[in-house]
């Protein structure tokens, strides 16, 4: 099972692969050695860099404030912190740029980005820190240890996995992020693949391009597994019953607050405010029941859908590369990741040909369209899957089967309770990104289908921003109850 999910997602790789050597060594480093190229390398590893550092410093520090201090309105602010996830970064990006053109560029698009993607650190970051056992850090201060050598020696390696995993997950979105970035007209290697397959009909040199894009995600997996490190962080048992006493920030409340209260307005207030404006005075502002009665009903299926199929996938791989350490089990789970730094449009294009030459039935259906999005967001649910399974202590099991439970009834009594969080993350995780995916869907999904994303890029490349935002606020409003759902997850302790 495992290979088989492996194998179908590397399709893509062995794609742009295949097409490299086809086209000769000397045609690839022409086309690769460029000053072009090194002009995209560099914007694309500034802004990846800088967002995966933001956001895992964003992230850490919102989850702190909001679940170890005594910050007023904790619970209020656990949910507006997590909001923006339900607002796709294309949408955000939209309300920014239709409000100044002066978050084009550099600074604006690594503002906006983090904006849209610090909660995929802050998430993972909160639930990490409801599950830590106070005695731990209440043994330390018996030693000696002051508040910052604890956090520091005690709390942060505990941390380690979570933090890198959500910068992961930030890395990776981003290597692949097209719509929010060409409307920030910040090129990347994304945005230039878009350019060179729809304008200047050059597959030989996107393909090139997308070769560069692999190598950059596979620079960012050794570097997260290499750091990750092989420590073991599950436990017998929850633990203490209880949670740490929060720490006071006394003067420091007022602060605390006021910054919460910028992240969440630059977040969510500026790109809700900008829709709610084009709703109100757009002049080509329109309610198109049936269109949009349509189109959202095709969102919800095929995201739905796709959390089914993209969780059951990611169940074995987590599994073996959890309890089953290896290379073979750590190579696989390592290769289920290249889709998602790959665009959408070089997922589609290797789909499109391999269905056309060995699978031509398969060409133009759902079943193709859900093998894209399985491919591109599988680590979504693997990273949350493989953390809930790592929490799961194995000699849970052996006591299940010392006491004459079956393989069935063991990991339906005793494991998938305790996984079932982490799942339910995963699969959360997936439908949002579902909701709101463009480009593979643009490309592959049967003819005459239609979803919010793909009538909402429609209308704005049209400039018709008024008729555009009754889509971007159904994406918002869909997403928002499986962002209430991770919110929800997150308060839980593991």
């Amino acid at each position: 099972m495992c290979g088989a999910v492996a194998l179908v997602t590397a399709v893509p790789l062995l794609f742009v692969v295949g097409y490299a050597v086809s086209v000769g060594w000397d045609e690839a480093w022409r086309l690769i050695v460029r000053p072009r190229v090194g002009e995209l390398l560099v914007n694309t590893t500034e802004l990846t860099l800088g967002c995966m550092l933001l956001c895992a410093v964003l992230g850490s520090a919102a989850a702190w404030l909001v679940h170890r201090t005594d910050l007023p309105g904790r619970k209020v602010w656990h949910v507006l912190l997590a909001a923006p996830l339900a607002v796709p970064a294309f949408v955000t990006s939209f309300g920014w740029v239709s409000v100044t053109g002066a978050v084009e560029g550099y600074g604006g698009a690594l503002l906006i980005v983090t904006l849209a993607y610090y909660p995929l650190v802050y998430l993972p970051v909160a639930a990490t820190l409801r599950g830590l056992d106070p005695a731990l850090e209440e043994t330390a201060r018996s030693l000696g240890l002051g508040s910052w050598a604890v956090f520091a020696r005690v709390v942060l390696p505990q941390l380690r996995p979570a933090v890198l995993g959500g910068a992961l997950l930030v890395g990776l979105h981003l290597l692949a992020e097209f719509g929010a970035l060409q409307m920030l007209r910040f090129p990347t290697f994304t945005t230039a693949i878009y350019d060179q397959y729809r304008s200047a009909y050059d597959a030989q040199a996107a393909n090139m391009l997308a070769g560069v894009l692999v190598a950059c995600c596979a620079v960012l997996l050794f570097a997260e597994l290499r750091l990750r490190g092989r420590r073991r962080y599950a436990r017998l048992g929850s633990g203490a019953a209880r949670i740490a006493p929060p720490a006071r920030l006394g003067l420091w409340s007022a602060p605390a607050l006021l910054a919460v209260l910028g992240v969440v307005a630059l977040a969510l207030g500026v790109p809700l405010a900008s829709l709610a404006h084009w709703l109100w005075v757009g002049a080509s502002t329109a309610f198109p029941i049936e269109t949009l009665l349509r189109t959202t009903g095709t969102a919800l299926g095929l995201g739905v859908m796709a959390a089914l199929v993209t969780t059951a996938c990611a169940l074995p791989v987590a599994w073996l590369a959890v309890r089953h350490r290896g290379r073979v089990a750590s190579t696989l789970e390592r290769s289920t990741y290249i889709g998602n730094s790959l665009p959408g449009i070089v997922v589609a294009l290797a789909l499109i040909t391999v269905s056309i030459r060995f699978v031509q039935p398969a060409y133009q259906t759902t079943g193709l369209l859900l093998a894209a999005y399985m491919i591109m967001f599988l680590p979504r649910a693997l990273v949350s899957v493989r953390a809930a399974i790592a929490q799961a202590q194995p000699v849970l099991d052996d006591v299940a089967h010392s006491l004459g439970a079956g393989t069935v009834a063991t990991l339906r009594r005793v494991t998938l309770p305790l996984v079932a969080p982490g799942v339910a993350a995963g699969a959360a995780l997936v439908f949002l990104a579902v909701v709101t995916e463009l480009t593979a869907t643009l490309l592959l999904s049967p003819t005459g289908t239609h979803t919010l994303a793909t009538q909402f890029w429609s209308e704005v490349r049209d400039v018709d921003y008024g008729a555009a935002a009754p889509y971007a606020v159904l994406m918002v409003l869909i997403s928002a109850p499986a962002t209430y759902l991770l919110t929800a997850t997150a308060r839980r302790s593991t």
